[in-house]
């Protein structure tokens, strides 16, 4: 039997709910990146990133091509990147709103 669809989008969105993985694919958003860029770019050991980017492309987010002794990342969608610029645009209001609060808050005291 497949999984429901909300399980599969609790199951895509729990993929994401990584850090690194998240960092990763925001620097991907400028376009294909060897790993020692990405490694410069992220405070996290070879072995992490290399799990992480593992992880990504079972998911299907990222794909990866070797050109010579080098691997290279890219975004396998341009939807990634749009769903990241979403949850920018969401997380801004939503902490507007709570500056919005503890402005109100402050004034109280």
């Amino acid at each position: 039997m497949p999984l429901p669809l909300y399980q599969a989008k609790a199951e895509f969105f729990r993929m994401l709910g990584h850090p690194v993985r998240i960092r990763v694919l925001e620097l991907l958003q400028a376009g294909p990146t060897p790993v020692r860029e990405l490694l410069a770019e992220l405070d996290v050991e070879p072995s992490s990133l290399s799990q992480q980017l593992a992880q990504l492309r079972r998911a299907g987010l990222v794909t990866a091509t070797r050109e010579g002794s080098t691997v290279v990342y890219a975004m396998a969608s341009t939807d990634v990147a749009d769903l990241l610029r979403v949850a920018r645009r969401i997380l801004t209001e939503v902490l507007v709103d709570q500056n919005i609060l503890l402005a109100e808050l402050r004034a109280a005291d």
